[in-house]
């Protein structure tokens, strides 16, 4: 039974149109993890500029909310130990509060605050959770406590280090380990030191072709736990200019705190420059790093249960839809469990209706590119998935991969 659907507003269809035996869901609200990505930028490597402006051309994956800050590349040097560096550099300018900060659409010159963008992104109806809240209710408390808890505490920083791998030294890394610096490089706003190379655009071609890079992929999730949350809205959070609260943010920004949740590597050996034209030999770098990128993001989600994402079943007629991929990692030995939002005692919970794997030969390639270098599957527009167990699934239950 359809129950928890529409009437509690736990997940909302903004337009949908009835079909004789389906329900064809064209834009749905969920709650999704979100994710703030930046660049570790090799300066002294060739092709640095390249690499950092095609990473900032690269968008935040569909299944996360874009969390990105100001600041999106960081430079480095040749020296250190680069995971307690990143750590540091994470520490020192205070991403845990400037992450939080953005959540609430904080004033920094007057500690004024907003519930806007909880709202938005927020797995209620954003008027039902303002009437709760102005009523003080225990149901308004535990939909803020939904909020925290879905949203707030899913909050990832992905730092990418990328390595530019030297073809014509057999694959020897350009440079040894690196130290973050410190120094944060202001985001480029287009490509930079193409002149610099002294190459045509053919002679830069013919220096792409095989284009490869190594990415190393550290994840942190931003801590926010009851402590961390009464203590926020208690001592920091005013939803009107409060100087006296605005200072006390600003001494204590220290207060809020990223974990190392883990790190992954990928060089995305496979990709293929398939339908890449001759005058275009960015798109060589863009894809080589943007297909390593998203399978270090795949392989994330499987190894840690926090950073997993949810998607919607679209389709139940003829056959079980989702719109995730061989970009999320999909293989034929993939399992996935359904999942049903279900409201108890005031709070959103996740209930397992069922179980679904993909059907072999109809996983979508959604990959970047896919469609240009003519892969097979870059046209299926979804996965088509078969059940395993459970019984009627319909649109707008969430599924989550568990093998």
């Amino acid at each position: 039974m359809k129950k928890f659907i529409l009437t509690l507003s736990v997940l909302v269809f903004s337009a949908v149109t009835i079909g004789a035996k389906d329900l064809e869901v064209t834009e749905l609200k969920y709650s999704r993890n979100s994710l703030y990505s930046i660049l570790v930028s090799h300066t002294d490597q060739k092709f640095a500029s390249e690499i950092q402006s095609q990473f900032l051309a690269i968008p935040t994956p569909e299944q996360y909310n874009n969390h990105d800050l100001s600041v999106k590349v960081v430079s480095v040097n040749n020296n250190g130990k680069y995971t307690d560096a990143i750590t540091r550099f994470v520490n020192q300018n205070q991403i845990g509060s400037r992450l939080i900060a953005k959540w609430f659409d904080r004033d920094i010159l007057t500690g004024e605050c907003s519930m806007n963008l909880i709202k938005e992104r927020g797995i209620y109806n954003a008027s039902e959770l303002d009437k709760e809240l102005a009523k003080r209710s225990t149901r308004g408390i535990a939909m803020l406590e939904d909020a925290g808890e879905e949203l707030i505490g899913k909050t990832f920083l992905l730092v990418n280090e990328i390595k530019y791998i030297d073809k014509g030294k057999r694959s020897r890394l350009f440079g040894n380990i690196i130290q973050v610096v410190g120094a944060v490089a202001e985001v480029a706003t287009g490509v930079q030191g193409l002149s610099d190379l002294g190459e045509s655009v053919g002679d830069l071609t013919a220096s792409l072709k095989g284009f490869k890079v190594k990415i190393h992929t550290r994840l942190y999730q931003l801590v926010w736990d009851e402590e961390t949350a009464n203590t926020f809205y208690t001592l920091y959070y005013s939803s009107k200019p409060d100087e006296e609260k605005r200072k006390a943010f600003e001494q204590n920004r220290d207060k809020f705190k990223m974990k190392f949740v883990g790190e992954v590597e990928s060089d995305g050996s496979t990709t293929s420059f398939m339908g890449i034209n001759e005058d275009e030999p960015l798109l060589m770098v863009r894809k080589a790093c943007q297909r390593a990128i998203d399978d270090n993001i795949a392989d994330l989600q499987k190894e840690y249960d926090q950073f997993r994402i949810k998607a919607p079943i679209v389709s139940v007629e003829p056959t079980i839809q989702v719109q995730i991929g061989l970009k999320e990692g999909i293989t034929k030995e993939s399992k996935f469990e359904v999942l049903e939002a279900q409201e108890k005692d005031g709070r959103v919970e996740y209930k397992r209706v069922g179980i679904i794997k993909p059907v072999p030969s109809k996983i979508w390639d959604n990959r970047y590119m896919a469609s240009e270098e003519g892969a097979y599957g870059a046209d299926f527009g979804a996965t088509t998935f078969k059940k395993e167990s459970g019984k009627d699934f319909y649109p707008g239950l969430l599924v989550r991969q568990i093998e």
